[in-house]
């Protein structure tokens, strides 16, 4: 017994001989020439969506000066894994002396070892012994079949669907651990046939097969994007989407926090509008490497940090919040904790909080989870394509990250930040918050009816909201258009009612019409705008 405990514990020793750490750098010396050429960093695709948040550029946009990486590539017993430009850095490999070493670059400013002891003075107390997370939400599977029903209409999101705002025109970067068989399955040749899947990359292999890995990012993916009728409908089933693979299955390293960040920065060189992430990192293989819920404060971690750049680029980040809740360690992880992501809790069917859902808040006393969707009983697509129900977090993530962009797809014009500040204060908890529930359950029909309401929409041309309606709707139209005739049809065409614009925010009763689905039509001078109307 003592034998075999030695060999064991010489195995630990070794196979952490190697350390992990990042590299950062004093300056980025091409950066004039780039940011006088921006198309040559990112797409124009990205360059619009900064335009029109009124994001500027800034030397974070601006590659890593490649003679860095070269020189840092060829240094003695060194292995680059990563690099991130946001953070103007290298994630690297190699043993503490190797490491060390490369301070005496003169490019290089700072080495962070993701050993927390090796970055502080003999004395500080080091990282506690957490154990390892599975990052992939600790997934569940039960192969009953059921209907995802309950899943958009706890978010009253088939209201949004009703009215054709299902995130088209909006992209979503997926990251995750892989996406076994999408290429395949059933439930996602929608997406194909749509050309809704615009492409994607592996991190972790550096290749672009990322549909022979990993099952946990089918099933991510199937909650947004799948469509199975009368089974399984995603809750952005007309959005596009990239999908990147920057877990490693097979270890709990912190490189896969860099692979993180790697992919936020592509998906931000796309222009994509919205990231989800199912991953969470804590604990990892290596003690010494593990986070400790001290550092929760919103921007330590490599990975949370990254994902603050991606808001500050004008994109929304949502991630899950984690199945701890059950544990000696219940806290919400990376990145989901860092200040400008929206962490996504899990409650059941009942809308009562699922008890594995990890819990805030962060250790700086932020609200943690933001908010909350079903995640216990999801109805997602395996790998197979048949439909069935799993639980985590894992899925309350995307359930919401597609319902926040089909919102986004009908209010275009927001802006991130509008975008993440609607859905909290529509949420049902949003006056008083809780450690479980963050500020609760979302509305998004609510949402949707106060942006379209606010004053970040007075100098729109037309709306026509709430809608779906009650009792009145408003017609909004440019002075110039004062005068026009708002036309309501029915289904089979014919018209039912015909309304005069007389002012440019027009108060119109419809309390007497019979509820359904209903078409308008307002006619101007000069225009003629289209739409559907939900009677309530």
């Amino acid at each position: 017994m003592k034998k075999t405990l030695l060999l064991l514990l010489l195995a630990f020793n070794l196979g952490f001989s190697q350390e992990d750490a990042w590299v950062y750098f004093n300056d980025k010396p091409d950066a004039a020439t780039f940011l006088a050429n921006p198309l040559t960093m990112l797409t124009q695709r990205s360059l619009d969506r900064r335009t029109a948040q009124g994001i500027a550029l800034n030397n974070t946009d601006v590659p890593i000066a490649q003679i860095y990486i070269d020189q840092v590539t060829a240094s003695t017993g060194i292995t680059v894994m990563a690099k991130s430009k946001w953070l103007n850095a290298l994630h690297v490999r190699g043993t503490q002396t190797d490491i060390q070493a490369l301070t005496s670059l003169s490019f290089v400013s700072s080495i962070e070892f993701a050993n927390q002891a090796l970055n502080t003075k003999i004395g500080q107390p080091k990282p506690s012994d957490f154990s390892a997370i599975n990052k992939n939400m600790n997934v569940e599977v039960t192969f009953n079949y059921g209907t995802s029903a309950n899943q958009i209409q706890m978010l009253n999101g088939h209201l949004l669907h009703q009215q054709d705002f299902t995130g088209a025109g909006k992209i979503i970067a997926v990251l995750d651990s892989g996406f076994q068989n999408v290429n395949v399955a059933a439930p996602f040749q929608r997406l194909f046939t749509n050309n809704l899947i615009l492409g994607g990359y592996n991190y972790v292999n550096q290749s672009t097969n990322v549909y022979a890995l990993h099952n946990h990012g089918t099933m991510v993916l199937s909650c947004m994007g799948g469509y199975v009728d009368g089974q399984l409908v995603g809750t952005a089933p007309d959005a596009q989407y990239y999908l990147f693979v920057t877990e490693d299955v097979a270890a709990e390293n912190p490189v896969e926090e860099s692979y993180w960040v790697e992919a936020a920065e592509e998906a931000d060189r796309l222009g994509v509008d919205v990231i989800t992430s199912s991953l969470g990192y804590f604990g990892y293989d290596n003690p010494n490497y593990s986070h400790t819920y001290s550092q929760m404060t919103g921007n330590q971690a490599f990975a949370s940090r990254g994902a603050n750049i991606a808001f500050s680029k004008g994109i929304v980040v949502i991630a899950s919040a984690g199945n701890s809740g059950a544990t000696a360690d219940p806290y919400v992880g990376v990145p989901a904790e860092a200040t400008n992501v929206l962490a996504i809790g899990a409650v059941r069917n009942d809308e009562v909080y699922a008890t594995f859902s990890s819990i805030g808040p962060s250790f700086d006393g932020r609200v943690k989870p933001d908010v909350m969707a079903q995640g216990q009983a999801s109805v997602v697509s395996n790998t197979s394509g048949t439909i069935v129900t799993a639980n985590g977090t894992s899925f309350s993530g995307p359930i919401m990250a597609g319902m926040i962009t089909s919102f986004w797809s009908a209010v275009p014009n927001l802006t991130a930040a509008d975008v993440v500040q609607f859905v909290k204060e529509s949420s049902d908890r949003f006056t008083l918050p809780t450690n479980q529930y963050g500020y609760g359950i979302p509305d998004f029909q609510l949402a949707l009816t106060n942006a379209l309401s606010s004053e970040s929409f007075e100098n729109e041309v037309f709306l026509i909201y709430p809608n779906p309606v009650n009792n009145s709707i408003f017609v909004k139209v440019p002075d110039q258009a004062v005068n026009s005739v708002l036309h309501l049809y029915n289904n089979l065409g014919q018209k039912v009612q015909e309304f005069k614009i007389t002012g440019t925010n027009q108060k119109i009763n419809v309390e007497n019409l019979a509820s359904g689905m209903y078409f308008y039509e307002l006619s101007t001078q000069n225009k003629t705008l289209q739409g559907k109307l939900l009677k309530l």
